[in-house]
């Protein structure tokens, strides 16, 4: 994983390890230049999710992990928001409903066509919008027709309730647990608005039977392997982009204006834009998840979006370190591979363990996965491969 002080460098740390000779190659040489880099934990992540899980996991095990991937998105979003910029949101849920509902429109209106509903009282629109005496589809509707539209839809909506929500509170200088307090009420408005508004939006199913997408079906296999491998380059690309932003001048001060924000302000930097754009970043990042989740599960219900779903997404970049990217996806998949496992081991007691779970990671890591890599695990690994780079250099000098 990458390491959790934020202002080592791939040139601090090449200064800091041995000098190997100059001839130094091979895989170990080149193992030790991409961990010196800073990338190691990335490349190892991209291993594990694109070479070693389609080969150790079945078809249904593997769309399984897939789900928990969409997940991440919202893990490395938080990472930012959370860990660099200091914004601590309770209401993620939105945003990732927002963008799962987002190609769910697209999804349930092509699964709506005139002849698949012809047996409804009005052919052509989503069934639960029959069900409600609703005989026409709703002006905002129409345009989710289009492909492209509802991709941009799922993206931009979801980025500007962020930057509706954010601006005004950030620029009044409300922040810390009174944001977070703000972030809840508007995750459990939406949810009871997608409640409450049945023949719109699904109710409380939600929208279901997505089938196709532009005809292909999104059900088989085949089209679940597919989408896995798109999500995962889509995550990688996310975390790609995000190890940018830590790495550049944004990321230190996101930083600075995370522990000392009045000598950012006084330096003569706009302490509220920063705030407001890592929470936008946040936000689409976890709309991108949510499309994803849609494509890849063939649902999108209210139960992502409330409360509840928005604190356990907090716990899955508590649990990976919410100061690491690698450490949130890991932490993301760790969370809900337990959710999983308690829940069909002991279905009576699976929240209590789960519970004893965050309860326990969090007092014995504080810092997550991260923390217990970077305490335990780094310098051991540094030294193994600086050494073998060395000796192999030397033997190639011989």
């Amino acid at each position: 994983m990458e390491p959790l002080n934020p202002t080592a460098t791939p040139t601090a740390a090449r200064a800091n390890a041995p000098a190997a000779p100059a001839a130094a190659g091979g895989w170990r040489a080149l193992v030790a230049r991409i961990e010196a880099s800073g990338y190691g934990s990335i490349v190892l992540l991209a291993l594990v999710i694109l070479v070693v899980f389609p080969l150790a996991l079945d078809a249904f095990r593997l769309n399984l992990m897939g789900k928990y991937l969409t997940y991440a998105f919202v893990a490395i979003g938080l990472v930012i928001a959370w860990g660099y910029g200091g914004v601590l949101s309770l209401g993620q849920g939105v945003f990732f409903g927002l963008g799962g509902y987002g190609m769910a429109m697209f999804l349930k209106l092509e699964a709506s066509d005139p002849i698949a509903t012809k047996t409804q009282t009005t052919p052509g629109i989503p069934d639960f919008m029959d069900w409600n005496q609703i005989t026409s589809l709703p002006f905002w509707w129409k345009p989710f027709h289009s492909l492209p539209f509802a991709i941009i839809a799922a993206l931009v909506v979801p980025t500007v309730v962020a930057l509706i929500v954010s601006y005004p509170m950030f620029k009044r200088r409300v922040g810390g647990v009174y944001f977070a307090i703000i972030t809840q009420a508007v995750a459990l408005i939406l949810s009871v608005l997608i409640i409450g508004q049945q023949g719109l939006t699904g109710g409380v199913n939600g929208m279901t039977d997505l089938r196709t997408l532009l005809g292909w079906d999104i059900r088989s296999n085949e089209a679940k392997l597919i989408l896995y491998f798109v999500n995962a380059v889509l995550l990688l690309a996310a975390l790609l982009a995000c190890r940018w932003i830590q790495r550049s001048k944004l990321g230190t001060l996101l930083l600075a204006m995370r522990d000392k924000e009045d000598r950012v302000r006084f330096s003569g930097y706009d302490v509220s834009m920063f705030k407001v754009f890592a929470f936008c970043v946040a936000a689409l990042l976890a709309a991108i998840g949510g499309a994803m989740f849609t494509l890849q599960v063939g649902f999108m219900s209210p139960s992502f979006v409330g409360i509840v779903p928005s604190i356990e997404m907090v716990i899955y970049a508590a649990v990976g370190g919410r100061m690491s990217l690698v450490g949130a996806v890991y932490g993301a998949v760790l969370v809900n591979l337990g959710k999983t496992w308690f829940s069909e081991s002991f279905p009576n007691l699976w929240l209590y363990l789960m519970a004893a779970m965050f309860i326990g990671v969090v007092m014995a890591f504080p810092n997550g996965l991260a923390g217990l890599y970077e305490q335990h695990v780094r310098a051991r690994v540094q030294r193994v491969l600086r050494g073998a780079a060395y000796k192999e250099g030397a033997g190639d000098e011989q």
